[in-house]
Protein backbone atom coordinates (compact mmCIF):
# COMPACT_ATOMS: atom_id res chain seq x y z
CA UNK A 1 0.00 0.00 0.00
CA UNK A 2 1.43 3.39 -0.96
CA UNK A 3 2.10 5.98 1.81
CA UNK A 4 -0.75 8.26 0.73
CA UNK A 5 -3.28 5.43 0.84
CA UNK A 6 -1.85 4.19 4.15
CA UNK A 7 -2.27 7.68 5.64
CA UNK A 8 -5.87 7.80 4.36
CA UNK A 9 -6.76 4.45 5.92
CA UNK A 10 -4.94 5.31 9.16
CA UNK A 11 -6.69 8.66 9.40
CA UNK A 12 -10.13 7.10 8.79
CA UNK A 13 -9.44 4.49 11.47
CA UNK A 14 -8.21 7.01 14.07
CA UNK A 15 -11.18 9.28 13.41
CA UNK A 16 -13.56 6.34 13.89
CA UNK A 17 -11.78 5.33 17.11
CA UNK A 18 -11.88 8.88 18.45
CA UNK A 19 -15.60 9.28 17.74
CA UNK A 20 -16.62 5.89 19.16
CA UNK A 21 -14.45 6.04 22.28
CA UNK A 22 -15.27 9.67 23.09
CA UNK A 23 -19.01 9.02 22.66
CA UNK A 24 -18.83 5.92 24.89
CA UNK A 25 -16.87 7.65 27.65
CA UNK A 26 -18.99 10.79 27.34
CA UNK A 27 -21.98 8.61 28.23
CA UNK A 28 -20.26 7.60 31.47
CA UNK A 29 -19.13 11.19 32.10
CA UNK A 30 -22.54 12.84 31.62
CA UNK A 31 -24.28 10.16 33.71
CA UNK A 32 -21.73 10.68 36.50
CA UNK A 33 -22.28 14.43 36.38
CA UNK A 34 -26.05 13.91 36.46
CA UNK A 35 -25.60 11.85 39.66
CA UNK A 36 -23.23 14.49 41.15
CA UNK A 37 -20.27 12.09 41.11
CA UNK A 38 -16.91 13.82 40.84
CA UNK A 39 -14.96 12.97 37.67
CA UNK A 40 -11.18 13.14 38.07
CA UNK A 41 -10.12 12.31 34.51
CA UNK A 42 -11.64 11.84 31.04
CA UNK A 43 -9.07 10.04 28.87
CA UNK A 44 -8.89 8.99 25.24
CA UNK A 45 -6.38 6.16 25.02
CA UNK A 46 -4.26 4.34 27.58
CA UNK A 47 -0.66 4.51 28.76
CA UNK A 48 1.57 7.59 28.71
CA UNK A 49 -0.33 10.89 28.70
CA UNK A 50 0.58 12.93 25.63
CA UNK A 51 -1.68 15.92 26.29
CA UNK A 52 -3.70 17.04 29.31
CA UNK A 53 -5.76 20.04 30.37
CA UNK A 54 -7.85 20.72 33.48
CA UNK A 55 -11.33 22.10 32.99
CA UNK A 56 -14.55 22.66 34.92
CA UNK A 57 -15.41 23.39 38.53
CA UNK A 58 -14.00 20.01 39.63
CA UNK A 59 -10.73 20.47 37.73
CA UNK A 60 -11.38 17.37 35.64
CA UNK A 61 -8.33 16.27 33.67
CA UNK A 62 -9.03 15.92 29.92
CA UNK A 63 -6.26 13.74 28.52
CA UNK A 64 -5.03 12.04 25.35
CA UNK A 65 -2.78 9.02 25.89
CA UNK A 66 -0.35 7.13 23.67
CA UNK A 67 -2.29 3.91 23.02
CA UNK A 68 -5.57 4.92 21.30
CA UNK A 69 -7.51 1.61 21.44
CA UNK A 70 -9.94 2.70 24.15
CA UNK A 71 -10.41 5.24 26.90
CA UNK A 72 -11.70 5.68 30.43
CA UNK A 73 -13.46 7.98 32.88
CA UNK A 74 -11.86 7.99 36.32
CA UNK A 75 -14.23 8.94 39.12
CA UNK A 76 -13.71 9.74 42.79
CA UNK A 77 -13.68 6.38 44.58
CA UNK A 78 -12.55 5.32 48.06
CA UNK A 79 -11.28 2.01 46.66
CA UNK A 80 -8.70 3.85 44.57
CA UNK A 81 -7.43 6.41 47.06
CA UNK A 82 -8.18 8.50 50.10
CA UNK A 83 -11.23 10.76 49.79
CA UNK A 84 -11.75 13.91 51.86
CA UNK A 85 -14.71 13.70 54.25
CA UNK A 86 -16.41 16.66 52.57
CA UNK A 87 -16.36 14.87 49.20
CA UNK A 88 -17.51 11.42 50.35
CA UNK A 89 -21.10 11.99 49.10
CA UNK A 90 -19.63 12.52 45.61
CA UNK A 91 -17.60 9.29 45.57
CA UNK A 92 -18.74 6.65 43.07
CA UNK A 93 -18.63 3.81 45.60
CA UNK A 94 -20.98 5.73 47.94
CA UNK A 95 -23.76 5.87 45.33
CA UNK A 96 -26.79 3.58 45.36
CA UNK A 97 -26.80 0.42 43.23
CA UNK A 98 -29.23 2.05 40.83
CA UNK A 99 -27.06 5.12 40.33
CA UNK A 100 -23.91 3.09 39.79
CA UNK A 101 -25.70 0.87 37.28
CA UNK A 102 -27.02 3.98 35.49
CA UNK A 103 -23.50 5.46 35.20
CA UNK A 104 -22.01 2.19 33.93
CA UNK A 105 -24.82 1.46 31.45
CA UNK A 106 -24.65 4.99 30.04
CA UNK A 107 -21.48 4.17 28.05
CA UNK A 108 -22.97 1.40 25.88
CA UNK A 109 -26.23 3.35 25.72
CA UNK A 110 -24.34 6.29 24.19
CA UNK A 111 -22.97 3.98 21.48
CA UNK A 112 -26.46 2.75 20.63
CA UNK A 113 -27.72 6.34 20.60
CA UNK A 114 -24.93 7.35 18.21
CA UNK A 115 -25.93 4.53 15.84
CA UNK A 116 -29.58 5.60 15.99
CA UNK A 117 -28.68 9.22 15.19
CA UNK A 118 -26.43 8.20 12.29
CA UNK A 119 -29.02 5.85 10.80
CA UNK A 120 -31.73 8.47 11.27
CA UNK A 121 -29.65 11.03 9.38
CA UNK A 122 -28.81 8.55 6.60
CA UNK A 123 -32.41 7.39 6.17
CA UNK A 124 -33.67 10.98 6.08
CA UNK A 125 -30.87 12.42 3.93
CA UNK A 126 -31.13 9.62 1.41
CA UNK A 127 -28.41 7.27 0.23
CA UNK A 128 -27.63 5.71 -3.14
CA UNK A 129 -27.96 1.93 -2.88
CA UNK A 130 -27.68 -1.04 -5.20
CA UNK A 131 -31.02 -2.37 -6.36
CA UNK A 132 -31.91 -5.93 -5.24
CA UNK A 133 -31.53 -7.16 -8.79
CA UNK A 134 -30.28 -10.70 -9.30
CA UNK A 135 -27.66 -12.01 -11.65
CA UNK A 136 -27.70 -15.52 -13.15
CA UNK A 137 -27.56 -18.07 -10.30
CA UNK A 138 -24.75 -20.66 -10.51
CA UNK A 139 -25.93 -24.02 -11.82
CA UNK A 140 -27.18 -26.38 -9.14
CA UNK A 141 -27.63 -23.76 -6.40
CA UNK A 142 -30.93 -23.48 -4.49
CA UNK A 143 -31.77 -20.25 -6.36
CA UNK A 144 -31.26 -21.92 -9.72
CA UNK A 145 -33.39 -24.89 -8.66
CA UNK A 146 -36.10 -22.46 -7.47
CA UNK A 147 -36.35 -20.88 -10.93
CA UNK A 148 -34.50 -17.61 -10.28
CA UNK A 149 -33.19 -16.08 -13.50
CA UNK A 150 -31.00 -13.13 -14.47
CA UNK A 151 -32.61 -9.70 -14.25
CA UNK A 152 -35.22 -10.53 -11.61
CA UNK A 153 -35.67 -7.83 -8.94
CA UNK A 154 -36.59 -8.92 -5.42
CA UNK A 155 -39.52 -7.02 -3.89
CA UNK A 156 -39.93 -8.88 -0.58
CA UNK A 157 -38.37 -11.65 1.53
CA UNK A 158 -40.88 -13.69 3.55
CA UNK A 159 -43.36 -10.84 3.35
CA UNK A 160 -40.83 -8.15 4.37
CA UNK A 161 -40.66 -5.48 1.67
CA UNK A 162 -37.15 -4.51 0.54
CA UNK A 163 -35.75 -1.83 -1.75
CA UNK A 164 -31.97 -2.43 -1.77
CA UNK A 165 -29.40 -5.17 -2.13
CA UNK A 166 -28.26 -4.52 1.45
CA UNK A 167 -31.80 -5.13 2.71
CA UNK A 168 -31.98 -8.33 0.66
CA UNK A 169 -28.71 -9.53 2.15
CA UNK A 170 -29.85 -8.61 5.66
CA UNK A 171 -33.24 -10.31 5.48
CA UNK A 172 -31.79 -13.39 3.79
CA UNK A 173 -29.14 -13.80 6.48
CA UNK A 174 -31.68 -13.35 9.27
CA UNK A 175 -33.95 -16.07 7.88
CA UNK A 176 -31.21 -18.42 6.75
CA UNK A 177 -29.47 -18.41 10.14
CA UNK A 178 -32.46 -20.39 11.43
CA UNK A 179 -32.56 -22.56 8.30
CA UNK A 180 -35.91 -20.94 7.47
CA UNK A 181 -36.97 -21.34 3.80
CA UNK A 182 -36.91 -18.08 1.85
CA UNK A 183 -40.02 -16.86 0.07
CA UNK A 184 -38.86 -14.31 -2.49
CA UNK A 185 -41.37 -12.09 -4.23
CA UNK A 186 -39.77 -11.00 -7.49
CA UNK A 187 -40.58 -9.09 -10.65
CA UNK A 188 -38.97 -10.32 -13.87
CA UNK A 189 -37.91 -8.52 -17.04
CA UNK A 190 -41.42 -8.94 -18.46
CA UNK A 191 -42.80 -7.05 -15.40
CA UNK A 192 -44.46 -10.23 -14.12
CA UNK A 193 -44.63 -10.76 -10.36
CA UNK A 194 -43.85 -14.23 -9.03
CA UNK A 195 -42.99 -16.14 -5.86
CA UNK A 196 -39.94 -18.40 -5.51
CA UNK A 197 -39.24 -20.65 -2.52
CA UNK A 198 -35.53 -21.19 -1.80
CA UNK A 199 -34.34 -23.81 0.66
CA UNK A 200 -31.78 -22.27 3.03
CA UNK A 201 -30.26 -25.46 4.45
CA UNK A 202 -27.15 -24.79 2.33
CA UNK A 203 -26.59 -21.40 3.92
CA UNK A 204 -23.02 -21.83 5.18
CA UNK A 205 -22.20 -20.13 8.47
CA UNK A 206 -18.57 -21.06 7.99
CA UNK A 207 -18.56 -18.88 4.86
CA UNK A 208 -19.96 -15.83 6.65
CA UNK A 209 -16.64 -14.02 6.30
CA UNK A 210 -16.85 -14.56 2.54
CA UNK A 211 -20.20 -14.44 0.74
CA UNK A 212 -22.72 -16.89 2.22
CA UNK A 213 -25.49 -15.72 -0.14
CA UNK A 214 -23.52 -17.11 -3.08
CA UNK A 215 -24.00 -20.63 -1.69
CA UNK A 216 -27.74 -20.04 -2.14
CA UNK A 217 -27.18 -18.77 -5.68
CA UNK A 218 -28.15 -15.17 -4.89
CA UNK A 219 -25.68 -13.00 -6.81
CA UNK A 220 -25.79 -9.33 -7.73
CA UNK A 221 -26.74 -8.42 -11.29
CA UNK A 222 -23.95 -6.87 -13.34
CA UNK A 223 -24.72 -4.83 -16.48
CA UNK A 224 -22.87 -5.71 -19.68
CA UNK A 225 -20.51 -2.73 -19.75
CA UNK A 226 -17.97 -2.17 -22.54
CA UNK A 227 -14.29 -2.44 -21.58
CA UNK A 228 -13.78 1.32 -21.30
CA UNK A 229 -11.95 2.86 -18.33
CA UNK A 230 -14.00 5.28 -16.26
CA UNK A 231 -11.52 5.88 -13.46
CA UNK A 232 -7.97 4.89 -12.54
CA UNK A 233 -7.43 4.52 -8.78
CA UNK A 234 -4.41 6.44 -7.47
CA UNK A 235 -1.52 4.26 -6.36
CA UNK A 236 -2.89 1.23 -8.23
CA UNK A 237 -1.18 -1.16 -10.64
CA UNK A 238 -3.10 0.46 -13.49
CA UNK A 239 -1.94 3.95 -12.50
CA UNK A 240 1.68 2.74 -12.43
CA UNK A 241 1.21 1.19 -15.90
CA UNK A 242 -0.06 4.47 -17.39
CA UNK A 243 -3.77 3.75 -17.90
CA UNK A 244 -6.03 6.78 -18.37
CA UNK A 245 -9.73 7.55 -18.29
CA UNK A 246 -11.57 6.65 -21.53
CA UNK A 247 -8.96 4.06 -22.56
CA UNK A 248 -10.70 1.20 -24.37
CA UNK A 249 -9.19 -2.23 -23.71
CA UNK A 250 -9.07 -4.23 -26.94
CA UNK A 251 -7.13 -7.33 -25.87
CA UNK A 252 -5.18 -8.88 -22.99
CA UNK A 253 -2.24 -11.15 -23.83
CA UNK A 254 -3.56 -11.35 -27.38
CA UNK A 255 -7.08 -12.40 -26.34
CA UNK A 256 -9.82 -10.05 -27.57
CA UNK A 257 -11.76 -8.20 -24.85
CA UNK A 258 -15.15 -6.59 -25.45
CA UNK A 259 -16.89 -6.45 -22.05
CA UNK A 260 -15.72 -5.14 -18.69
CA UNK A 261 -16.66 -8.45 -17.06
CA UNK A 262 -14.15 -10.21 -19.33
CA UNK A 263 -11.42 -7.79 -18.31
CA UNK A 264 -12.24 -8.23 -14.61
CA UNK A 265 -12.21 -12.01 -14.93
CA UNK A 266 -8.85 -12.00 -16.77
CA UNK A 267 -7.16 -9.68 -14.26
CA UNK A 268 -8.76 -11.48 -11.32
CA UNK A 269 -7.25 -14.80 -12.44
CA UNK A 270 -3.72 -13.36 -12.73
CA UNK A 271 -2.57 -11.89 -9.38
CA UNK A 272 1.16 -11.16 -9.50
CA UNK A 273 1.50 -12.01 -13.21
CA UNK A 274 2.32 -9.36 -15.81
CA UNK A 275 -0.37 -8.88 -18.45
CA UNK A 276 0.06 -7.11 -21.79
CA UNK A 277 -2.81 -4.86 -22.85
CA UNK A 278 -3.75 -3.60 -26.29
CA UNK A 279 -5.72 -0.39 -25.84
CA UNK A 280 -7.24 2.37 -27.95
CA UNK A 281 -6.64 5.96 -26.86
CA UNK A 282 -7.72 9.01 -28.84
CA UNK A 283 -7.99 6.93 -32.01
CA UNK A 284 -4.50 5.40 -31.62
CA UNK A 285 -3.61 1.89 -30.53
CA UNK A 286 -1.09 1.47 -27.70
CA UNK A 287 0.37 -1.36 -25.66
CA UNK A 288 0.68 -1.28 -21.87
CA UNK A 289 1.90 -3.83 -19.33
CA UNK A 290 0.49 -4.13 -15.82
CA UNK A 291 0.69 -6.69 -13.02
CA UNK A 292 -2.56 -7.16 -11.05
CA UNK A 293 -1.94 -6.94 -7.32
CA UNK A 294 -3.05 -9.69 -4.98
CA UNK A 295 -6.27 -8.76 -3.17
CA UNK A 296 -9.12 -10.48 -1.39
CA UNK A 297 -12.81 -10.14 -2.14
CA UNK A 298 -15.33 -12.08 -0.09
CA UNK A 299 -12.59 -14.43 1.06
CA UNK A 300 -11.42 -15.19 -2.50
CA UNK A 301 -7.87 -14.27 -3.62
CA UNK A 302 -7.77 -12.42 -6.93
CA UNK A 303 -5.88 -9.85 -8.94
CA UNK A 304 -6.74 -6.16 -8.91
CA UNK A 305 -5.67 -3.57 -11.47
CA UNK A 306 -7.31 -0.56 -9.85
CA UNK A 307 -9.58 0.31 -12.76
CA UNK A 308 -13.26 1.25 -12.64
CA UNK A 309 -15.61 0.88 -15.59
CA UNK A 310 -17.11 3.85 -17.38
CA UNK A 311 -20.81 3.88 -16.68
CA UNK A 312 -23.42 5.93 -18.46
CA UNK A 313 -26.54 7.30 -16.81
CA UNK A 314 -28.48 4.31 -18.09
CA UNK A 315 -26.26 1.79 -16.30
CA UNK A 316 -26.28 3.82 -13.08
CA UNK A 317 -30.09 3.97 -13.16
CA UNK A 318 -30.23 0.27 -13.93
CA UNK A 319 -28.06 -0.62 -10.93
CA UNK A 320 -28.87 1.90 -8.21
CA UNK A 321 -31.72 3.57 -6.37
CA UNK A 322 -31.88 6.49 -3.94
CA UNK A 323 -33.58 5.54 -0.67
CA UNK A 324 -34.90 8.23 1.70
CA UNK A 325 -37.73 8.61 4.21
CA UNK A 326 -39.47 11.30 6.23
CA UNK A 327 -38.18 12.36 9.68
CA UNK A 328 -40.58 10.20 11.73
CA UNK A 329 -40.28 7.16 9.49
CA UNK A 330 -36.50 7.56 9.56
CA UNK A 331 -36.48 7.46 13.37
CA UNK A 332 -38.55 4.27 13.39
CA UNK A 333 -36.27 2.67 10.82
CA UNK A 334 -33.14 3.79 12.71
CA UNK A 335 -34.44 2.21 15.93
CA UNK A 336 -35.34 -1.00 14.11
CA UNK A 337 -31.98 -1.17 12.33
CA UNK A 338 -30.06 -0.64 15.58
CA UNK A 339 -32.12 -3.26 17.43
CA UNK A 340 -31.88 -5.85 14.64
CA UNK A 341 -28.12 -5.33 14.27
CA UNK A 342 -27.62 -5.68 18.03
CA UNK A 343 -29.60 -8.93 18.17
CA UNK A 344 -27.76 -10.31 15.13
CA UNK A 345 -24.41 -9.44 16.76
CA UNK A 346 -25.41 -11.33 19.91
CA UNK A 347 -26.53 -14.32 17.87
CA UNK A 348 -23.23 -14.36 15.98
CA UNK A 349 -21.30 -14.28 19.25
CA UNK A 350 -23.43 -17.14 20.55
CA UNK A 351 -22.74 -19.16 17.39
CA UNK A 352 -19.01 -18.57 17.87
CA UNK A 353 -19.17 -19.87 21.44
CA UNK A 354 -21.02 -23.02 20.35
CA UNK A 355 -18.62 -23.62 17.47
CA UNK A 356 -21.28 -23.18 14.75
CA UNK A 357 -19.55 -20.05 13.49
CA UNK A 358 -15.83 -19.85 12.84
CA UNK A 359 -13.70 -17.59 15.04
CA UNK A 360 -12.11 -16.43 11.77
CA UNK A 361 -15.04 -13.99 11.56
CA UNK A 362 -13.63 -12.10 14.54
CA UNK A 363 -11.90 -8.93 13.35
CA UNK A 364 -9.11 -6.99 15.00
CA UNK A 365 -7.93 -3.38 14.63
CA UNK A 366 -6.11 -4.00 11.33
CA UNK A 367 -9.22 -5.35 9.62
CA UNK A 368 -11.38 -2.61 11.13
CA UNK A 369 -8.88 -0.02 9.87
CA UNK A 370 -9.15 -1.57 6.41
CA UNK A 371 -12.95 -1.33 6.51
CA UNK A 372 -12.70 2.25 7.78
CA UNK A 373 -10.44 3.23 4.89
CA UNK A 374 -12.55 1.45 2.27
CA UNK A 375 -15.80 3.00 3.49
CA UNK A 376 -14.21 6.47 3.67
CA UNK A 377 -13.00 6.15 0.07
CA UNK A 378 -16.50 5.19 -1.08
CA UNK A 379 -18.01 8.35 0.40
CA UNK A 380 -19.44 9.98 3.55
CA UNK A 381 -22.65 7.92 3.66
CA UNK A 382 -20.69 4.64 3.59
CA UNK A 383 -18.34 5.88 6.32
CA UNK A 384 -21.21 6.98 8.55
CA UNK A 385 -22.85 3.58 8.08
CA UNK A 386 -19.56 1.94 9.05
CA UNK A 387 -19.43 4.12 12.18
CA UNK A 388 -22.99 3.13 13.11
CA UNK A 389 -22.24 -0.57 12.71
CA UNK A 390 -19.02 -0.45 14.75
CA UNK A 391 -20.73 1.68 17.41
CA UNK A 392 -23.41 -0.99 17.81
CA UNK A 393 -20.75 -3.71 18.01
CA UNK A 394 -18.92 -1.73 20.71
CA UNK A 395 -22.13 -1.27 22.68
CA UNK A 396 -23.01 -4.97 22.48
CA UNK A 397 -19.47 -6.06 23.38
CA UNK A 398 -19.40 -3.83 26.46
CA UNK A 399 -22.70 -5.22 27.72
CA UNK A 400 -21.45 -8.82 27.78
CA UNK A 401 -21.39 -10.18 31.37
CA UNK A 402 -17.59 -10.34 31.43
CA UNK A 403 -15.74 -8.87 34.44
CA UNK A 404 -13.82 -5.64 33.58
CA UNK A 405 -16.42 -4.81 30.91
CA UNK A 406 -19.46 -2.63 31.65
CA UNK A 407 -21.67 -5.73 31.47
CA UNK A 408 -19.54 -7.41 34.12
CA UNK A 409 -20.01 -4.47 36.50
CA UNK A 410 -23.76 -4.53 35.84
CA UNK A 411 -23.75 -8.25 36.69
CA UNK A 412 -22.07 -7.47 40.03
CA UNK A 413 -24.66 -4.76 40.75
CA UNK A 414 -27.48 -7.19 40.02
CA UNK A 415 -25.98 -9.68 42.52
CA UNK A 416 -25.60 -6.86 45.04
CA UNK A 417 -29.22 -5.83 44.54
CA UNK A 418 -30.47 -9.41 45.00
CA UNK A 419 -28.35 -10.29 48.07
CA UNK A 420 -28.64 -6.87 49.67
CA UNK A 421 -24.88 -6.35 49.96
CA UNK A 422 -21.82 -5.78 47.78
CA UNK A 423 -19.86 -8.59 46.16
CA UNK A 424 -16.80 -9.56 48.23
CA UNK A 425 -13.38 -8.13 47.39
CA UNK A 426 -12.09 -11.67 46.77
CA UNK A 427 -14.86 -12.35 44.23
CA UNK A 428 -14.14 -9.05 42.51
CA UNK A 429 -10.43 -9.88 42.31
CA UNK A 430 -11.03 -13.33 40.84
CA UNK A 431 -13.59 -11.93 38.42
CA UNK A 432 -11.14 -9.27 37.28
CA UNK A 433 -8.47 -11.89 36.58
CA UNK A 434 -10.93 -14.00 34.60
CA UNK A 435 -12.12 -10.95 32.68
CA UNK A 436 -8.60 -9.88 31.71
CA UNK A 437 -7.80 -13.44 30.62
CA UNK A 438 -10.93 -13.61 28.43
CA UNK A 439 -10.20 -10.21 26.87
CA UNK A 440 -6.58 -11.21 26.23
CA UNK A 441 -7.80 -14.40 24.52
CA UNK A 442 -10.29 -12.41 22.45
CA UNK A 443 -7.63 -9.92 21.39
CA UNK A 444 -5.22 -12.75 20.57
CA UNK A 445 -7.80 -14.32 18.24
CA UNK A 446 -8.54 -10.94 16.64
CA UNK A 447 -4.85 -10.13 16.04
CA UNK A 448 -4.21 -13.64 14.73
CA UNK A 449 -7.04 -13.24 12.22
CA UNK A 450 -5.67 -9.84 11.19
CA UNK A 451 -2.17 -11.23 10.66
CA UNK A 452 -3.55 -14.27 8.81
CA UNK A 453 -5.52 -12.02 6.45
CA UNK A 454 -2.43 -9.90 5.77
CA UNK A 455 -0.19 -12.91 5.13
CA UNK A 456 -2.75 -14.56 2.86
CA UNK A 457 -3.37 -11.33 0.94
Amino acid sequence: MNPQLLAWYGGAFLLALAVLVVVHEMGHYLAARACNVKVLRFAFGFGKVLWMRRHGRDGTEWAISAFPLGGYVKMLDEREGEVAAAELPRAFNRQSVGRRAFIVAAGPAANFLLAIVLYWFLFMYGVTELKPRLGPPPVGTPAALAGISEGMTVRAVNGQAIQTWQELRWETMRRALDQEPLQLEVINLQREIGMHRIASDRFDLAELEKDPLRTLGLVLYRPRLPAVVGRVLSGSAAAAAGFREDDRILAVDGKAIALWAELAATAGAAPGRELKFAIERDGRQLELAATPRLAEDGGHKLGRLGLMAKEGKGEAFEMTTVVSYGPLDSIARALTQTWDTSILSLRMMGRMLTGELSWKNLSGPVTIADYAGQSARLGPSYYLRFLALISISLGVLNLLPVPVLDGGHLMYYLVEFIKGGPVSERALEIGQQIGFALLALLMAFAFYNDINRLVSG
